[in-house]
């Protein structure tokens, strides 16, 4: 095997930063953009959910169809789309321009995540691929910890378009360590579609989809607005509210590892345990909201909370995609992004209607419809078995 520049697997890692910084540090920016167009915060709110709702929708089926083309040009391609992206966030003074410019880069989000994995694996060693691979995820944690509260603070301490320059610069340096050492990677095997579609057609696969779709929806019907909340019932100002979602992303990297673990020990009971954590964390969000120091504590609890969502979800459904793990994982990514979504709109809708301190009882609605799902998925699970063993 020809070797391979080490910085290339971190240059992978930059561009899935890039792209969660584009993706999600508009969530820290809110309250700016609302400003800056005269909108209300369940218009802005849109810029994250359309985003959302464009993943979902493409994702797993892109992927497939993308998966003939060589492997330097998509992802060279898609990082391109975020960098030009950024800069139209930046000096945009339409609206509607700036949520065109939401719905490209993200035709191209879970297409640069599914190849991006893949490459990483290819570059090294077979006995190394696991780590390669874990490294290109940790771009995700780190687009939480660092770039959505980095974003934030350059919208306040500089400028709203320093802030957006700030991702598209990110993504400009991530092609041009992709242009320079990544060696073109024409794919030799086309995958085949048919046995990867054929999971759609299982049952208890679509209960697990439900639930994603909901614990993702409870988890961003209030993170979404996360500055927004911290502003106006928490009474924080723009620099602790950037101090408050790093120390959110930061501890979401505690999280990963607590709820890894949890996982290890136990599938199902760590499921069931997830959305009834989330629903108690919720209420003392709602209920000690509007007290400084109180709210700082939950939300480094929350924050741990919040990270086991990603993980949970995503051995939720894959539990029911093992013919299929590649397209099951781009399953995850089209599901959870329809239940940020979902949550996102509702919350929104939400917001405009009863107030943003109301907000916290959407994200239990949807906490507890997550947890139904899973005892409904149980109960079934359990019946087949039964039936199975009578029928045997």
């Amino acid at each position: 095997m020809k070797k391979v520049n080490p910085l290339l697997i971190i240059i992978l890692a930059l561009g899935v930063f890039g792209i969660i910084t584009t993706e999600m540090g508009i969530i820290g920016v809110l309250p700016q953009i609302t400003q800056k167009f005269n909108i209300s915060t369940s218009q802005t709110g849109w810029l994250v959910s359309i985003f959302a709702l464009v993943v979902a929708i493409s994702g797993p089926f892109l992927t497939l169809l993308a998966s003939g083309i060589n492997r330097k040009i998509i992802l060279l391609t898609a990082v391109l789309i975020f960098a030009i992206s950024n800069v139209v966030y930046a000096y945009t003074t339409m609206f509607e321009v700036m949520l065109i410019f939401r719905i490209i880069p993200a035709i191209f989000h879970p297409v640069f995540f599914s190849v991006a994995l893949v490459t990483a694996a290819q570059l090294v060693p077979p006995e190394k691929s696991t780590k390669a691979v874990t490294k290109v995820f940790a771009g995700i944690t780190v687009g939480f910890a660092f770039g959505v509260p980095l974003t934030s603070f350059l919208a306040d301490k500089i400028s709203l378009e320093v802030a957006f320059l700030f991702g598209a610069a990110v993504s400009i340096i991530a092609f041009l360590g992709i242009l320079a050492w990544l060696p073109s990677m024409p794919v030799k095997e086309k995958m085949s579609y048919g046995k990867q579609l054929g999971i759609l057609r299982k049952p208890h696969l679509w209960l697990n989809i439900v639930t994603v779709i909901f614990i993702f929806a409870a988890m961003f019907s209030v993170y979404s607005y996360f500055a927004e909340y911290l502003g106006q019932v928490t009474n924080m100002n723009g620099s602790w509210i950037s101090i408050m979602l790093m120390a959110f992303g930061i501890i979401m990297i505690f999280g990963n590892f607590l709820f890894g673990s949890l996982l290890h020990k136990g599938i199902t009971k760590t499921v069931i345990m997830f959305p009834l954590l989330y629903a108690v964390t919720y209420l003392f969000v709602y209920y000690l909201g509007s007290y400084f120091i109180p709210m700082v504590v939950i939300i480094l609890i929350w924050g741990v909370v919040h990270s086991g969502g990603l993980i949970v979800s995503q051995a939720w459904l894959t539990t029911e995609a093992k013919e299929a793990p590649e397209f099951g994982n781009s399953l995850f990514i089209s599901f959870s992004n329809l239940g940020i979504t979902i949550g996102t709109s509702i919350g929104g809708w939400f917001i405009s209607r009863s107030g943003i301190h109301e907000l916290i009882w959407i994200g239990i609605m949807f906490s507890l419809l997550a947890f139904l799902m899973i005892i409904v998925k149980i109960k079934i699970s359990k019946l087949n078995v039964a039936d199975a063993k009578l029928n045997g």
